[in-house]
């Protein structure tokens, strides 16, 4: 790889690389300066006005992977640098980054990881075909014809593959159907979380870096949808870089590899992941050094707010209602002719499937909660109850488990939007979909949990079917309203990011200037006119688009409650119980908690998913033809302990294929 890219990559093109980077942040920072100050305004108003959000009926906990993981297993690696197949023990904890291992001894015993994947940006996929295809399409000037052979054979019929547009691609594999599944669905949840967006915690660096964003992408035309908005502020730069640069570089450097077409794709993965790697080290740089001036300026700017505040609004409203006055003829015209008539067809297209999902996260959690109250009914020691609400307690956070309810979101098809709205996928909807199945399950479970917990007290083993039965039927009817206000909430802003950027308010900027002398100088950082324009819009569009999600209320297929619809039996004081995970191993098995510290902790985490068992089968295996079929293969109960998973022998089941042994590095 090393002489590749010194060959390719001379200082010339790094310069080059540079100069875009620092080009862009550059740019990027005056954006980012101007919409920081706007948001720090919204915050402190928001602040001292206060706000009126809806209170949800399902509790929300804190930290609900604390002291968890989510898999951990033996898989088979394609090493880029030895051209060769190596075994490799995985680990996503709770960060949902992969670590690498060279044997499970070697985790355990606290070794460094062979590296770390973070998975923003990526796709799982789990064919060669299908890997093949975004290989052709994204190195369109290498194209491989369909009988020629690929640059990486896979010794089995079941791999697993990460892609990235940029970055460096990994190829694992396994010996089974089941593995491939449950891996794949693990793979899935670890993009999933690192595409989620960036901490809403943050309420002013975070709306003053999306907005500048976007503003940026706005200035140099791209109004629509951007499924790179994904993983850290760095990457999500880094991106942003590498939208331009990597065709640029492609054009220069593809023409002059050497080789056959395989060794040529190798060659240019390697040179763009390489690239990839340098913009985002600059990237991050970058951005600390800008957030780092805004948070310095923070205390002067609040203070000035808060002196001020009342004549900031007054300025602002003023500057409103001079563009209300100038742009809103033009924009009702514009969403009659060009919003109204496609609401409802796109408000369809997103409904149909969301509600699928979110029908099959309840179904999911039903059939959960009376198989804890069959168990219980079975027997009725608290040391079992314990043992099933432990298990239950992690379900939305088991990633093959609600696989059946991410996979109804994948039907999501806005076919024909692309060109009529500016859509460049539906992945940015699905994946936020996905993300609030799982935090509506999660809700749901951690309520229920603590309504047991407070209605156990005091109770005898007699009662707890009784109290599982109660106790379920009012988690129910919460997540029901609670289901409904978050995919109203997910079809509004869904639909304005959807009809708003091709449609939006750039066209409209005379006058700007004339408007902006309206503003006195010193509360010009707080308001600006372009973002007055876009609200201005948002609004008028909003008011269809709550209209046309209130109709759609009313249809029962939909199983959506109307806005006006208050549960009578709502808990006034459901959220004074507790946000914390509950202990029920602890409390109720007698087991203590895993009270070690550092990396022995982190080791011994509970582990969500269950591990593949290869129990009695003769290791090595001389051929992959001796692996059993996937019906043959027991898995673990979902109870199993921690000892169980510490003397789980590790699986070599690939002897044809050339693996060799590294030295084991010792604990520094």
């Amino acid at each position: 790889m090393g002489d590749v890219i010194s060959t390719n990559l001379d200082e010339g093109k790094r310069e080059m690389i540079t100069a875009r980077t620092n080009a862009v942040m550059a740019e990027f920072g005056r954006f980012y300066e101007q919409q920081y100050a706007v948001a720090l305004f919204n915050s402190v108003r928001y602040e001292i006005e206060g706000g009126g959000n809806t209170q949800t009926q399902l509790l929300h906990r804190k930290d609900p992977l604390k002291n968890k993981s989510i898999f951990s297993g033996g898989l088979f690696q394609y090493l880029e640098e030895s051209k060769k197949w190596r075994s490799r023990f995985l680990y996503v904890g709770d960060s949902y980054n992969i670590s690498l291992y060279e044997s499970k001894a070697a985790h355990d015993r606290g070794l460094h990881s062979k590296g770390v994947i973070n998975c923003a940006g990526y796709r799982a996929l789990t064919s060669m075909e299908e890997y093949l295809g975004l290989l052709n399409n994204s190195l369109s000037d290498t194209k491989a014809k369909v009988a020629s052979a690929p640059f990486l054979k896979c010794p089995t019929q079941f791999p697993l593959i990460l892609w990235h547009p940029y970055a460096r691609h990994h190829y694992f594999c396994v010996m089974t159907e089941k593995e491939q599944k449950k891996w794949h669905a693990v793979f899935q949840d670890c993009v999933r979380h690192s595409n989620n967006g960036l901490s809403e915690e943050c309420k002013v660096a975070t709306p003053a870096f999306t907005d500048a964003l976007r503003l940026y992408r706005q200035a140099k035309g791209h109004y629509g949808t951007w499924d790179l908005m994904c993983g850290n502020q760095a990457q999500i730069l880094a991106n942003l870089v590498m939208e331009t640069l990597h065709p640029e570089l492609k054009n220069l450097i593809v023409p002059r590899l050497k080789g056959k077409l395989q060794q040529r794709q190798r060659d240019w993965m390697l040179i763009s992941d390489a690239v990839y790697r340098q913009v985002v080290s600059q990237t991050k740089t970058q951005h600390e050094a800008l957030a780092q001036v805004c948070e310095v300026e923070r205390p002067r700017l609040d203070s000035a707010l808060r002196t001020d505040m009342d004549q900031i609004i007054t300025s602002k409203e003023h500057v409103s209602g001079k563009i209300r006055a100038l742009v809103l003829p033009r924009v009702e015209q514009l969403v009659r002719s060009k919003v109204q008539p496609y609401i409802h067809s796109i408000l369809e297209a997103l409904m149909e499937p969301t509600s699928r999902g979110f029908s099959e996260v309840r179904d999911i959690l039903f059939r959960e909660l009376v198989e804890v109250s069959k168990n219980t009914m079975n027997d009725r020691s608290s040391e079992k109850l314990g043992e099933h609400m432990d298990k239950i307690s992690m379900l939305a956070f088991h990633p093959v488990k609600m696989q059946s309810c991410y996979e109804k979101m994948e039907a999501l098809n806005l076919e024909g939007l692309q060109q009529r709205c500016d859509v460049s996928s539906p992945s940015v909807f699905i994946q936020r979909a996905q993300i609030l199945m799982r935090q509506q399950m999660d809700n749901a479970v951690h309520t229920f949990e603590q309504l047991v917990h407070q209605s156990l007290d005091g109770h005898s083993g007699e009662d707890f079917c009784k109290i599982i039965q109660r106790c379920q039927d009012r988690v129910l009817k919460k997540y029901d309203y609670d289901s409904s206000t978050v995919r109203k909430k997910f079809f509004r802003e869904a639909l304005l990011q959807i009809i708003i950027p091709k449609h939006g308010v750039f066209w409209c900027y005379m006058g700007g200037k004339k408007l902006f002398e309206l503003i006195f100088e010193d509360f010009s950082r707080f308001i600006l006119v372009e973002n007055i324009f876009e609200e201005v819009v948002l609004q008028s569009v909003s008011k269809d688009i709550m209209m046309a999600v209130k109709e759609a209320a009313v249809q029962r297929r939909h199983n959506l409650y109307r806005d006006s619809m208050v549960l009578t039996n709502s808990d006034p004081n459901l959220h004074l119980l507790g946000e914390d995970t509950i202990d029920w191993a602890g409390q109720f098995g007698g087991v203590k908690g895993d009270r070690q510290g550092g990396e022995v902790a982190n080791r011994k985490r509970k582990q969500i998913v269950s591990m593949i068992h290869l129990d009695g089968m003769p290791l090595p295996y001389e051929s992959c033809q001796e692996v059993p079929g996937v019906d043959g293969i027991p898995e673990e109960s979902e109870g199993q302990t921690e000892q169980d998973l510490e003397t789980e022998k590790p699986v070599n089941p690939i002897q044809h294929v050339p693996i060799e042994k590294e030295p084991v590095e010792e604990k520094t």
